[in-house]
Parts: C-alpha cells; sequence; structure tokens
C-alpha cells in the first residue's frame, strides 16, 4: 500500500503567507525522508487559504530538495488551462523529476475561482473531460492532435518531448461524493483520488463509488485497477487517544469554522464533537498507532476489495512539532503492517526465541573456554552478565 499526502494547503488567516509556503516544502522533505511514497499538491486562486496558485512550482523546488517520493498535483484544474500547456508543462517535469511526477486533474474545487475567469460552474466537468481525453491523446505521442471546442482550439498540436516515464506518468480524477469522478476515472482508464472517503457517510460508499467506475471502464473498453485508487482522509497520531484529540481539536474548529463555514458557505456540521464522529463513522484517523491502524483496515473493509493508497489531508489542526511528529509515528509504527517489512524481523525473532536453548545455550562455556584456555581466570562477575545464555543452557 502507498502512503502520502494531499496537500491543499491549508494555512489560517493572519499567518506569513511566505512562510506557510516554505513550511510546506519543509513537510515534504521530512516525508521523503521518512518513506513517504507520494504527496499532491493542490491549486487555487481565491479565499485565502489555500494559497498554492501553482503546484507545478511546488512540485519543481520540492524535486530538488527530495530523493524518493512522488509528486503530483492534488488536483490541476482542467478547465482553467489550454490542455496541451498542461501536457507540455507535465511531460517537462517527469524529465526534471526523472519519473516522480504525477497529474491529478479535477474541474476546479473552488467556484470563486471559476467565477473569476468567467467559468460557469455547469461547463467544469465537462470541459474537464475535454481536456484529459486531448491530454492522453498528446501523451501516446502518434498522431498530431487537432481539436475544436467552445473553449479552447488545437491545430496539429503535439509535444515536442515524449514523457520520460514509460509510457507516461501517473494521473488520476479526483472525486468526492458525485459519481463524475469515478465515472472520468473508467472512462479512461486513470486512477483515482476518492476525496469523498474523508467526507461524512464517505467510507460507506466506497464500494459503491469504486464499481462506479469499473462498470464505466468496462462500456468504454478500458480497465481500472484498485491499485492506483487512493483513499484521502484526515489523521493525526500521538501516544495516546486522548493526547491525539486534544492536540487537533482547537485547529479543527477554526478551520471548519473560519473557512468551510463561514468563507465558503457550507452548512454548519451537526455534531457538537465531530473528531470523534469522525472517528467513530471511520472517515477520520486520530489516535494510537494501533488506533490508526484499526481505523484503516475499517476502510479496507468498507472498500469490498481493498484500494492502492491511503493520502492524507494535510492540516495544520496541531502545533508544527506535533504534527511533524504525527507523521513520524505514522511511519514508525503504521506504514510496516501495511507494507509487509515486519514480517521478516518477526519471523527472525520467532525463530531464536523458539530455539535459544540450542543456538545461544553453548554460549557461556565457549567464552569461559576463552579464558581458560589460554590460561586466564574468568572474569569476576561474568556469570551476572551472561545469566540470559545460563538460563536458556
Amino acid at each position: 500500500m502507498k502512503f502520502g499526502i494531499f496537500l491543499a494547503p491549508f494555512h489560517r488567516l493572519g499567518e506569513n503567507p511566505t512562510l506557510a509556503m516554505a513550511r510546506d516544502v519543509e513537510l515534504l522533505e521530512w516525508l521523503d525522508y521518512l518513506g513517504y511514497d507520494e504527496a499532491w499538491i493542490g491549486e487555487h486562486h481565491s479565499a485565502g487559504w489555500e494559497i498554492i496558485a501553482s503546484p507545478e512550482l511546488i512540485i519543481a523546488a520540492a524535486a530538488e530538495r527530495t530523493k524518493h517520493i512522488k509528486l503530483g498535483s492534488g488536483v490541476t484544474s482542467l478547465p482553467y488551462h489550454n490542455p496541451l500547456l498542461v501536457a507540455q508543462r507535465f511531460v517537462q517535469l517527469d524529465h526534471m523529476t526523472r519519473g516522480r511526477v504525477m497529474l491529478g486533474c479535477g474541474p476546479g474545487a473552488l467556484t470563486s475561482d471559476a467565477y473569476m475567469l468567467g467559468i460557469e460552474p455547469s461547463t467544469q466537468r465537462p470541459r474537464m473531460e475535454e481536456a484529459l481525453g486531448v491530454i492522453l491523446e498528446l501523451l501516446r505521442c502518434e498522431e498530431p492532435v487537432t481539436k475544436k471546442t467552445d473553449w479552447f482550439e488545437l491545430r496539429d498540436a503535439r509535444l515536442h518531448l515524449a514523457p520520460w516515464s514509460d509510457p507516461r506518468f501517473d494521473i488520476a480524477v479526483a472525486s468526492t461524493i458525485t459519481p463524475s469522478g469515478m465515472m472520468a476515472a473508467g472512462k479512461f482508464g486513470v486512477g483515482v483520488l476518492s476525496i469523498g472517503a474523508g467526507l461524512p457517510g464517505g467510507p460507506q460508499k466506497m464500494a459503491e463509488q469504486w464499481k462506479i467506475a469499473e462498470e464505466t471502464a468496462a462500456k468504454h473498453g478500458q480497465t481500472v485497477s484498485r491499485k492506483d485508487w487512493r483513499i484521502v482522509v484526515t489523521a493525526h497520531l500521538a501516544e495516546d487517544d486522548e493526547q491525539a484529540l486534544r492536540e487537533v481539536n482547537k485547529g479543527e474548529r477554526l478551520e471548519t469554522v473560519t473557512y468551510f463555514e463561514d468563507t465558503l458557505g457550507r452548512p454548519p456540521g451537526r455534531s457538537d464533537d465531530p473528531l470523534r464522529e469522525g472517528v467513530a463513522m471511520g472517515s477520520t484517523l486520530v489516535g494510537t498507532p494501533e488506533t490508526v491502524i484499526k481505523g484503516i483496515e475499517r476502510l479496507i473493509g468498507y472498500s469490498q476489495g481493498g484500494f492502492g493508497g491511503i493520502m492524507f489531508r494535510a492540516h495544520e489542526w496541531a502545533t508544527r512539532e506535533q504534527t511533524m511528529r504525527s507523521y513520524e509515528l505514522f511511519a514508525r509504527y503504521v506504514m510496516p503492517r501495511f507494507q509487509g517489512s515486519l514480517d521478516m524481523p518477526a519471523a527472525s525473532n520467532a525463530w531464536a526465541m523458539e530455539n535459544r536453548k540450542q543456538v545461544f545455550g553453548p554460549y557461556v562455556a565457549a567464552v569461559k573456554r576463552a579464558f581458560t584456555d589460554v590460561g586466564r581466570e574468568v572474569p569476576e562477575g561474568f556469570a551476572a552478565r551472561t545469566a540470559g545464555a545460563r538460563d536458556v543452557e
């Protein structure tokens, strides 16, 4: 299973935006060190909180400071761009990162962005599909593309570089609560970023959502793979369940009330304790590593067949130190449980315990002989220091 983050980002008003973006890149460096697989960086142009306008610029900066983590747009709002230019930029990044770039696609999440660009909300999803179809055609590097729509025109368009990745870099479509994201993924045979899985009721709809992708793919002669299905949820870890909840409670309320409710006009939540409710419902992973492991296992069960990765919706609900510690705890104690890296050490430990009499029993006698064979006395206190070995004789 792959692990990573979905970095919108969310930075509260009143903070230095320059430092906020620097923290975003610092976080990507930390995740790379900890062994996370992916990071998806958002594109937004209004409302004050999600302040990255060009995920490509963050990807380019982070690529120079990281070694392994794959970096993608989460997501590029395709109706805002000519598809040829999107394809060209990501092919360039594919070369610059030596295959570590990914393209996330969506219709545009903030209505205020589309409003400023003069784009009608009803056109965003059809335009996303038009653009994605062209991007995939360009990336195949076969015939030139000529296409005229009501919002872009291409004449004998072709890329001047083939992708560095063979045959191309990963592409995924964002999906919330409507069927459209899953239908687009199925239509084009690409991956999915299931943002809706982290919303109330989302986990219970996961299997139904994936079925939509599979059915749509079959209708269009495509295939979709669960390994390219990424679930986006919110998480925070600490050494104690109650400690984890305390660390993020105030920050979650601030973000939800001042941004999602007051700024974006979404209706207030119905729960007095949304974090605990989210943990109970499975859409939020807050607690100890063991609590989070159980939460992931529940999500796997809801999916009725599994998925390829979990991406955490990056937030700053806790302090900087607590947030970095949370990612570290997950990397140390949760990721290995789902990546198979604990099996061999556990087997080796079990073998040593089961065979300790046979394997470690001769140790004391061998060490004693090492002294007596050269005519030296066994040091005082030797018996106490080797008590563990003597116990298995």
